[in-house]
């Protein structure tokens, strides 16, 4: 049968979601600072083993044996370095542990000179560790007990953060789903169930309602451990996260059949994800949108409405430049591998299409395939490169952008001509 103390470290463990060997070693941890209250003093180097089953308590001083140092060379060793602390200090800097390593130093908390080791353990070596016996001649006092306490309690702290910094840790780089806590000013707390993560405003959309009690998916950018605890550092606008919900919700792409070969992103608004596979038999864009656009329509729900165009990646520069310009159709490519440029040639209908709203289109395109393009309207006058404001775009661009985005899918048959 357990004792009563093992059944109570088992509940603790379950009620902290820790492992029973780190909540036996914070124990051992505070038997050790209450025996230092109690029984030892400033140079003890104490260990403690305790058995849960029975209760025992077992201590040891623990030293490393060095060579033996005269008094006067350690004397002088300590001079010697407030010397040299003074002179970094002079210099408004830190003293290097290269800048002490020639000097004698001791520690007679966790070191033992040789002549000393001899004294309690006749055969003995310099860097062998001694264990030596520490006697318990009474039960610990109130004191000692209080600071047990303490120590329990911070170390048990201490190791449920460093558990929560390492499962979030491992996730670094991934999709999480938090529920919205609060906003604080511009940021917005969002809780993981084990703790608390923070959106900073500079990785949040535009599109985003962060109400409290929603559940939504997050990217986790950064794992930082502070002197508060865990840090998590959330994004909703990362074009990473595309890319996660992209391999989440498309198989193909999990299993690595599908390829993501780069996403360009205006955070809550549009993102071109272009995509290829080695795979004759996989349509990828098809694979991506799938049946009924179902596929593509969840994706677009977990990124909050943002419109999604898939594209196909192309070794051609040509054709993947005219693919990424989608939804708009494109006449011919000229490029200019040295300038990295690439000319656009469109019909006079599809200019604005090309463009985007705001210059969107062209942007993501350019930002997608690496290249400056600039388009150009076939058989007339206007030129918009990629790399350059629009103040205004044409009113039809917004109707043409509604009548692509609003069109049934490829696969889906007009009314009249449906089985």
């Amino acid at each position: 049968m357990s004792s009563e103390i093992t059944k109570a470290i088992q509940t603790l463990c379950e009620e902290k979601n820790l492992s029973y060997e780190v909540v036996l070693e914070t124990i051992e941890a505070a038997l050790a600072a209450a025996y230092r209250k109690d029984f030892g003093n400033k140079q003890q180097n104490i260990k403690v083993k305790f058995d849960p089953e029975t209760g025992d308590i077992k201590a040891w001083d623990v030293k490393t044996v060095v060579a033996d140092i005269e008094e006067e060379a350690l004397v002088a060793a300590q001079e010697e370095l407030t010397a040299r602390r003074d002179k970094a200090r002079m210099e408004e800097r830190e003293l290097t542990e290269e800048e002490t390593a020639d000097l004698p130093h001791f520690n007679p908390k966790t070191e033992l000179m040789l002549k000393d080791a001899k004294a309690v353990q006749k055969k003995v070596k310099v860097g062998e560790v001694l264990e030596i016996p520490l006697e318990i001649s009474h039960e610990f006092g109130r004191m000692a007990a209080q600071t047990a306490k303490q120590v329990i309690i911070q170390k048990i702290r201490e190791a449920e953060r460093n558990m929560v910094f390492g499962d979030f840790k491992e996730q670094e780089g991934k999709l999480v789903i938090g529920t919205i806590q609060r906003v604080e000013g511009r940021k917005v707390l969002v809780d993981l169930g084990k703790t608390t993560a923070v959106l900073p405003s500079d990785q949040q959309t535009g599109r985003d309602s962060y109400r409290p009690g929603s559940r939504m998916k997050f990217f986790i950018t950064a794992v930082n451990m502070t002197a508060r605890g865990p840090e998590i550092v959330l994004s909703r606008n990362s074009t990473k996260m595309v890319e996660e919900i992209f391999k989440q919700e498309i198989p193909e792409i999990a299993d690595g059949s599908i390829q993501v070969k780069g996403v360009a992103r205006d955070a809550g608004w549009r993102s071109k994800v272009a995509v290829a596979t080695d795979d004759s038999s996989i349509d990828p864009i098809g694979s991506c949108i799938g049946q009924r656009g179902g596929r593509i329509n969840t994706i677009i729900e977990e990124l909050g409405g943002e419109k999604i165009d898939v594209i196909k990646y192309n070794e051609d520069a040509s054709s993947y430049i005219a693919n990424a310009l989608s939804p708009a159709k494109v006449l011919r490519v000229e490029t200019s591998e040295e300038l990295k440029e690439a000319e656009v040639y469109v019909n006079p209908d599809q200019f604005s299409l090309a463009i985007g709203r705001n210059g969107q289109n062209v942007r993501l395109a350019s930002t997608l395939t690496g290249w400056r393009i600039k388009v150009k309207e076939e058989g007339g006058t206007q030129v918009v490169s990629s790399d350059e404001p629009i103040e205004a775009v044409a009113e039809e661009t917004a109707v043409l952008e509604a009548a692509v985005e609003n069109a049934p899918p490829a696969d889906e048959k007009p009314e009249e001509v449906k089985e």
